[in-house]
């Protein structure tokens, strides 16, 4: 099972400009929680507790200062650069030592998952090779995108085709074996310059050791890399949480679900907050306990 995972937090954000000038496109707020939160309780609630966060000089220190080592969450947080925005598949070359003989889960900063996440453990329980996941979105030409046979079976991959084949986008959440630092070492640049992620996949796709698991209709998956879509993720988020009177991606209330902290170690957490809507909800969950209470997702 991967032990190890990745956040690529990486790139100038460059297309929510002006707002990222003085700001990490990460901390970033969707709704009432820095964007990095999803993708970090993404990863937290499939079970993974050693981290390797990628960004750039100018953003690291402002992660770093938001989420620590992660020890208040029951978790490891590592820090590495990605000075230049060389491509997804760079982040394994950078993330070597953290690696090691693991293998690893990747899931890109801006991308948010709501919905029950059974897709995601099954994919981590795989003993070898890869997975990724296809999402049905109306313009596929964005993304990387997956075409099946009749059987279901993943056949082919292209990044941002000008004319694609499904209407399946490859989601920025991936899982590999060992073998994922020595195969992106194979890698060359595209004509972006970059390491394709989908050079990547597309290397475990020729080995027949890639598997695409189809996310459901009832999964929702967000990214925010634009005014628009930022905008979008943080509606959906709000009306989710005032429907249901329950947050998403509440990185303490996760750790406490998953039991990687204890109600005494929240309780140390909230008495060093500030007053307001975040320490109640934290001591309604505290009170409650870690059993309380639907499974948190997101």
């Amino acid at each position: 099972m991967t032990k190890k995972a990745i956040i690529l937090a990486g790139g100038a954000g460059s297309r929510l400009f002006p707002i990222t000038k003085i700001v990490c496109k990460q901390l970033l707020p969707v709704y009432d929680k820095p964007m990095i939160c999803y993708p970090l309780a993404t990863l937290m609630l499939g079970g993974l507790r050693d981290v390797l966060i990628i960004s750039t000089p100018k953003d690291l220190p402002m992660l770093r200062d938001f989420l620590g080592d992660g020890a208040q969450l029951g978790i490891q947080i590592q820090y590495s650069e990605q000075p230049k925005p060389n491509g997804i598949a760079e982040a394994f070359l950078i993330g070597e030592k953290f690696i090691g003989n693991s293998g690893a889960s990747l899931i890109l900063g801006d991308n948010i998952f709501y919905g029950k996440l059974d897709f995601f453990r099954e994919a981590l329980a795989l003993k070898s090779g890869a997975c990724i996941f296809g999402y049905q979105v109306r313009d596929p030409e964005r993304y990387g995108v997956v075409e099946f046979d009749r059987n279901g079976r993943a056949i082919s991959l292209e990044e941002k085709p000008k004319r694609p084949r499904t209407h399946f986008a490859v989601p920025g959440l991936y899982v590999y074996d060992e073998q994922v630092v020595d195969l992106c070492k194979s890698l060359r640049p595209s004509a972006r310059g970059e390491l394709e992620i989908t050079d990547l996949n597309l290397l475990y796709l020729k080995k027949n050791e890639l598997q695409v698991k189809l996310l459901s209709r009832g999964m929702a998956w967000l990214d925010t890399g634009t005014q628009t879509s930022l905008l979008e993720a943080s509606n959906y988020i709000a009306t989710i949480e005032h429907r249901q009177g329950l947050k998403v991606a509440c990185l303490e209330e996760v750790a406490l679900r998953m039991k990687f902290i204890t109600c005494s170690e929240l309780a140390k957490t909230i008495d060093q907050l500030p007053s307001g809507d975040y320490r109640d909800y934290l001591r309604m969950a505290c009170d409650e306990g870690p059993t309380a209470g639907p499974e948190p997702v997101g």
